[in-house]
């Protein structure tokens, strides 16, 4: 079984950096994982988009996939490129405090809370992408909490590490906000391993 993850964005909102995060901790639990990330010409306010698919036996979805199970959108801008590639039965998580429009969730279940506000009021702004994350691994059981927290000290390169301790709080507080799997990502006997 594999499970593709979209997320998008616009540069600087941390959507490459979460989506590493996601593949970290999964390739940590023993998953299969591919990640594939692309971003435009500029550095910030350009678009941003990583694909993640983790897989419980090797994979072979190509890591640019047709479909998705699931999408992360930290902003409207780009998001018709994920919507378009949704499968049902899946899930998308959005950005309300800066999504605008509608969410064409394409008959995924929708989970929308304002991470950036959250961010910004918990004093790290930067890490509201993490949030996002954690919220999505907390609905879906893909990986585990532990797992994540981990992750987010492996992928921080060393000039960067003393931001690992906020990403992973930002994701402990993700997870918190959602009280339980909405849209298991594995059957019963490998979630109840999570």
């Amino acid at each position: 079984m594999e499970r593709e993850v979209l997320l998008t964005g616009i540069g600087g909102q941390g959507v490459q950096l979460a989506a590493s995060t996601l593949g970290t901790a999964a390739a940590g639990i023993d998953l299969e994982v591919l990640l594939f990330g692309t971003y435009g010409a500029a550095m910030r306010g350009g678009s941003t988009a990583s694909t993640v698919v983790i897989g419980q036996e090797p994979l072979t979805t190509p890591p640019d996939v047709d479909s998705a199970w699931a999408g992360i959108a930290m902003h409207h801008e780009h998001y018709a490129g994920v919507a378009d590639r949704l499968r049902p039965g899946g899930i998308v998580v959005v950005d309300s405090s800066i999504f605008r429009g509608e969410v064409d969730a394409r008959g995924c279940t929708l989970l929308d809370l304002p991470f950036s506000s959250l961010a910004t009021e918990a004093g790290y702004p930067q890490a509201a992408s993490m949030m996002a994350v954690g919220a999505f691994c907390s609905a879906t059981r893909i990986v585990p909490l532990e797992a994540l927290t981990s992750a987010a000290h492996a992928v921080l390169p060393s000039y960067r590490a003393h931001f690992a301790d906020t990403n992973a709080t930002a994701l402990t507080q993700g997870w918190d906000l959602v009280a339980g799997p909405i849209v298991a990502a594995w059957p019963q006997e490998v979630l109840s391993g999570s």
